[in-house]
């Protein structure tokens, strides 16, 4: 089977734990677990929830049907951390507050403004009922400045990073992967895009999701994988490769809202294994500018909502100057880049709207950076 090659990586990294006596219930035997069960599914089973119970009680009580390299002493290893991965306490599980946030605008931009940036007929559903019941009795809290302006930035990201999405299809490119996908509707929506597309977020988030699905009857199409990873605990390429991602095959990424809560250790350490992607691979990517260097009313109201932020268990962690990231990117192997501001997003998504469409000079940027 395709994804057998990818079991004696995992079965290794999971001994690695164990010999060096991390708890069953830490995060990165916790991230083992979830890519283990993902494994599962993705050698056997697919979505058969029933299938998958029986196989991976199979896997631990057979001896015959072991993976290789598990003994007795990993087994039962491996049996704590399933046992604790279901006893965990649920403050973290779901989407990120700030996924949710992003979620509800692109749904109530389905309801409020015409014509539309992001067409996203699923954006409600995916919601759920009680969600989106919620959203529409209370529209008003949408109309806001605040909330239109927030929305603004979020629906032209999506629209952007899925035209570039089309873009790179024209060009060839086959493998499409979305970094912190949170409730992204994009795959759902374009299903018969051709080659495959890469969920990849955190392993509560990405199970929430799978629930969510499954909830709302939005199918998951054949070409999506899901990729449960931690950025600051598990690799991304790790985790790409237990799905099936082929890195010597050209990839487009897009990385919207994460870059910010994640040390930039971690965020150049993902760029570093994008540079290192075959020839023609590229990555949108969205990043925070410091601060300090905006008008003092902006930077008051970036600091308040920084602030609001870090109250919800999001703080942020990264900020990147445009010309100093740009110099990043071409050490680290990309061959050219460019950050595409408000004015320009303005002018190409939100020129002569009457509905009060329109980013502000926020700090975000967006910039795209080709390998």
């Amino acid at each position: 089977m395709a994804h057998m090659g990818a079991w004696p990586a995992l079965v290794a990294e999971l001994r690695g734990q164990m010999d060096a006596g991390t708890d069953v219930r830490d995060a990165p035997v916790q991230a083992i677990v979830q890519r283990w069960q993902q494994l599962v599914r993705d050698s056997y089973c697919g979505d058969d929830a029933a299938l998958e119970a029986l196989v991976s009680e199979a896997i631990i009580c057979e001896p015959d049907l072991r993976v290789d390299g598990i003994d007795d002493a990993l087994l039962a290893y491996l049996q704590k951390a399933h046992v604790a991965a279901h006893h965990m306490p649920q403050e973290n599980a779901g989407p990120k507050p700030s996924a949710m946030m992003v979620a509800m605008q692109r749904a109530a931009h389905q309801l409020l403004e015409h014509p539309r940036v992001l067409d996203d007929p699923l954006a409600l559903t995916i919601l759920g009922a009680t969600e989106e019941q919620a959203l529409r009795a209370d529209l008003d809290k949408y109309r806001t400045p605040m909330a239109l302006g927030l929305r603004s930035s979020v629906v032209v990201r999506s629209r952007l990073a899925e035209d570039e999405w089309a873009r790179a299809v024209e060009r060839g490119v086959r493998q499409y992967v979305i970094l912190g996908a949170g409730l992204d509707t994009g795959a759902y929506r374009h299903r018969d895009a051709p080659g495959r597309v890469f969920e990849v977020d955190l392993p509560a988030t990405q199970a929430w999701k799978r629930a969510r699905l499954g909830e709302t009857g939005i199918e998951i199409p054949p070409s999506l994988s899901f990729v449960p990873v931690d950025f600051e605990s598990v690799s991304l390429a790790e985790g790409l490769a237990l799905a099936g991602f082929d890195a010597r095959q050209p990839a487009y990424f897009s990385w919207l809202g994460v870059t910010m809560y994640l040390d930039e250790e971690a965020v150049v350490e993902t760029l570093r294994f994008i540079a290192g992607c075959a020839r023609g691979s590229a990555v949108l990517l969205e990043y925070v500018m410091p601060l300090a260097g905006l008008p003092p009313m902006m930077r008051i109201a970036m600091e308040q909502v920084g602030a609001q932020l870090a109250e919800r268990g999001e703080p942020w962690k990264s900020f990147f100057e445009p010309a100093a990231l740009a110099d990043k990117l071409a050490t680290l192997g990309f061959s050219h880049s460019h950050t595409r501001a408000p004015d320009e997003l303005n002018r190409r998504y939100l020129a002569d709207r009457v509905d009060g469409l329109h980013i502000g000079p926020i700090p975000g940027r967006l910039m795209l950076a080709v390998v």
